[in-house]
C-alpha cells in the first residue's frame, strides 16, 4: 500500500492522554472570569472541541456573554494554567506513538497536526512527553488548530492547504489521511473530503468509532493494521 501523502493527528486521546489537565486550566480560567465554574461545567464535553468553540458553549452554560475578546483573554490565561497542570502525574503518551513518529520521520514523511487546541495548548501537550520535537511550528507548517475556525471541519480544511504549501502541490481531500479518536475528528474529515483512521485511545470505543463511519479503525497506532496503513 501506497502510503498517504500527508498524515493529519489529533493531539488529546491520539497522541497523548493529558491527564485532564486541558480542562483543569480552563475550569481555572473560567473561575477567575466568570465565578466558580466546576460544578455547572460538568456536563460539557470536551472530546473533539476546538478550544475557542469549547468557550463559547462554557460561556453559554454560566450565563456569560460571549465576545472575541473575552474569549481570547480566557484562553491567553487557560494557556498560562495549562503549563502548570500538564505537570500532573495522569499525563501518559499513547501505545505506539513514539514509534510511529519515529518512522514517519526516518522516511521523510509528510505529517502535521490537526487538533482542536490552540497552537500553544498543542505543544504544552506534546512537550510534556517530548514529543513536540517531531513537529514544525514555524507559520506555513503542516496543520490546523483552533485559530482556523471554531467549527472542526475548518481546522482540517486549514491543515490540507497548509500541507499543499509545504509539500508544493494542490493536494486532493484523499491524499490526507486524518488520525482522531472522537467522532467529530471523524465527521469533520469527512466534511472536508479526507479519510479517517480513528484509534481507540480515547472515551470512544472501536465499535462506536466504525459506527460513526471511520474508514479505518484501530484500537492503538501500535497496532499492526495501523501501521501498515501509516507506512505502507
Amino acid at each position: 500500500m501506497t502510503p498517504f501523502a500527508v498524515v493529519l493527528f489529533d493531539v488529546d486521546g491520539t497522541l497523548v492522554d493529558a491527564g485532564g489537565a486541558g480542562r483543569r486550566a480552563l475550569e481555572r480560567a473560567l473561575d477567575e472570569r466568570c465565578g466558580p465554574s466546576a460544578e455547572r461545567l460538568g456536563a460539557l464535553r470536551l472530546d473533539g472541541m476546538t478550544d475557542r468553540l469549547i468557550v463559547r458553549e462554557a460561556f453559554a452554560l454560566l450565563g456569560h456573554p460571549f465576545s472575541e475578546a473575552a474569549c481570547d483573554a480566557v484562553l491567553s490565561r487557560y494557556l498560562e494554567l495549562l503549563a502548570d497542570e500538564i505537570a500532573g502525574p495522569r499525563y501518559a503518551v499513547l501505545p505506539g506513538v513514539r514509534p510511529l513518529l519515529e518512522a514517519l520521520t526516518a522516511r521523510g514523511a509528510a505529517f502535521g497536526l490537526c487538533t482542536g487546541n490552540l497552537v500553544g495548548g498543542a505543544r504544552v501537550k506534546l512537550a510534556r512527553g517530548g514529543l513536540d520535537g517531531f513537529f514544525a511550528w514555524e507559520d506555513g507548517a503542516i496543520g490546523g488548530f483552533a485559530h482556523d475556525g471554531e467549527a472542526r471541519e475548518r481546522v482540517v480544511a486549514a491543515a490540507l492547504t497548509r500541507a499543499s504549501a509545504k509539500i508544493g502541490r494542490a493536494l486532493h481531500a484523499r491524499e490526507a489521511l486524518v488520525v482522531g479518536d472522537t467522532p467529530k475528528d471523524v465527521a469533520a474529515a469527512r466534511h472536508v473530503g479526507c479519510p479517517v483512521l480513528a484509534v481507540a485511545t480515547g472515551r470512544y470505543d472501536a465499535a462506536a468509532l466504525s459506527a460513526c463511519g471511520a474508514d479505518f479503525v484501530a484500537p492503538t497506532l501500535a497496532d499492526p493494521g495501523a501501521l501498515r496503513l501509516l507506512l505502507g
